[in-house]
């Protein structure tokens, strides 16, 4: 709890939404937040729960459904990903507010998937595995220097420049590097498309969230104090224990699915395609709770099964590698980067790598 005595930052009158359709992941993200004073959160398994709740929101049920002021979305999320949240949260008629600021979490911070969440309007992207100063930094950047929305023929969301100075965005978007060709809008009701391809709407709003955090939070910069955040960080890490056996139940799933996908002689798409889910959680999951090599393998899993990758009996035996060389790290407790030991881990690792890898052909 904050301490009452110090200038109350007002962030506890802000609501926000978490997505994330695991739930042990879920459950460590809202704790991490309430801890940090952020009390008013609500929970959603997965981007379909999230619109439907979102769409009541929007309804007027007053107290009955809390209004959403953030919403904090996974990226990779069935049936209805953290994408598809997105694009129906900026573009549904049926949005509560199509100006929400939505943050993007993923294990799979990958260019393509940072791209897609810029150019479906995403104000920011957080990859895990976090931390609660990334959350923080987050935030903060979210609540003092929100981004003025844009609209163009192709895009409507946050400014994807960073500053005036920046130049056109790589996608290829033609604008000039001032304000001077824009037409300025002061008002949330205008969010159609433009008529012409050339038109762009710069979206020049209050900052809502300091308007909602009271008086004190539109005179100063949020800012939570250090035993706070230290308290928040200490408590994620406590949580490691509670990872060891999460981690164990997704590799035996590993496991079954490696035993299961032998006994087929044909199609195995569907088991490489749950292994590869799996091996994104992992990834994404290790370095936040103090098991950076669970990361690391579990990324270099994610690549080997990667579609459209091999789905002979050797690439089930480079996943096997994957899952005991994941098994050593648990067992053993190997924290950091495990020193001797993850070393040899490495090179086992890329010893069986190198073994059930496809054969060159010899050189004529």
């Amino acid at each position: 709890m904050l301490n009452k005595d110090k200038v109350d930052p007002g962030h506890d009158r802000i609501s926000i939404m978490v997505v994330e359709d695991n739930e042990y992941m879920l459950d460590i993200l809202v704790n991490s937040l309430k801890r940090m004073g952020f009390t008013r959160v609500q929970k959603c398994k997965n981007g379909k729960e999230a619109v439907e709740y979102l769409k009541l929101t929007g309804k007027g049920f007053g107290t009955a459904v809390e209004p959403i002021d953030i919403v904090i979305s996974d990226f990779i999320m069935s049936p209805v990903s953290g994408v598809h949240l997105l694009q129906w949260l900026r573009d549904d008629k049926a949005s509560p507010s199509r100006f929400m600021p939505f943050i993007m979490l993923s294990g799979a911070a990958d260019r393509v998937n940072v791209e897609a969440s810029r150019d479906h309007g995403v104000n920011d992207f957080m990859a895990k595995p976090f931390s609660v100063e990334n959350i923080y930094k987050v935030l903060q950047r979210i609540i003092d220097a929100p981004r003025q929305f844009v609209t163009t023929q192709t895009y409507f969301g946050p400014d994807r420049r960073r500053s005036s100075k920046a130049g056109p965005p790589k996608s290829g978007e033609r604008r000039k590097p001032d304000e001077s060709h824009a037409t300025i809008v002061y008002s949330k009701d205008k969010v159609e498309k433009p008529a012409s391809p050339s038109d762009v709407w710069l979206f020049k709003l209050p900052n809502y969230l300091k308007q909602k955090m009271g008086s004190n939070a539109m005179r100063q910069p949020f800012v939570l104090p250090d035993d706070v955040l230290f308290s928040a960080e200490q408590s994620l890490k406590r949580e490691a224990e509670g990872f060891l056996d999460w981690a164990k139940g997704y590799l035996d799933k590993l496991s079954r699915e490696v035993t299961e996908a032998k006994q087929i002689s044909g199609e195995r798409t569907q088991h490489f395609e749950e292994i590869n889910l799996i091996a994104h959680e992992l990834r994404g999951q290790g370095g936040t709770f103090g098991y950076p090599l669970i990361t690391v393998f579990g990324k270099s899993l994610y690549e080997v099964t990667k579609p459209p990758c091999r789905q002979d009996d050797a690439n089930l035996e480079i996943v096997k590698a994957h899952i005991d060389t994941m098994r050593a790290v648990l067992r053993e407790k190997i924290e950091g980067d495990g020193g001797e030991l993850g070393q040899q881990l490495f090179k086992a690792l890329k010893m069986a790598i190198t073994k059930y890898a496809p054969q060159q052909p010899a050189a004529q």
